[in-house]
């Protein structure tokens, strides 16, 4: 049974681990683009250039809120008690209302 146990947590570790680094590839790539854009020559429309900026970052961001909460809830597996699970739910919970509310903002950028 340990043998099981650390192996979820090596999973739980791994997934976190990608989560973050999704969340932070796109915040360097926003910050690189939008460096980029306050360089370049003013041939582009900079209020479209910086809400595509914006779009690609708010995608990262929502990818790595899902993949935070897919490792919350292989980390419930590994050791299930009524405080996890209660923890679990509540931090999942405010995660998927981060997510909601961020893929609204991303749909009316879209427009």
């Amino acid at each position: 049974m340990g043998s099981i146990h650390d192996i979820l947590e090596v999973v739980v570790l791994t997934v976190s681990g990608l989560g973050t680094l999704v969340v932070i590839w796109g915040v360097v790539q926003a910050v690189v683009s939008f460096v980029a854009m306050k360089f370049a020559s003013g041939n582009k429309d900079a209020v479209s250039e910086s809400e595509s900026i914006r779009q690609r970052l708010g995608a990262h961001l929502l990818l790595g809120l899902e993949i935070f909460i897919a490792a919350d809830i292989i980390s419930s597996s590994v050791s299930p008690s009524w405080e996890k699970v209660g923890i679990l739910v509540s931090v999942v919970g405010v995660r998927t209302v981060l997510s909601y509310f961020l893929r609204m903002e991303l749909k009316q950028g879209v427009r």
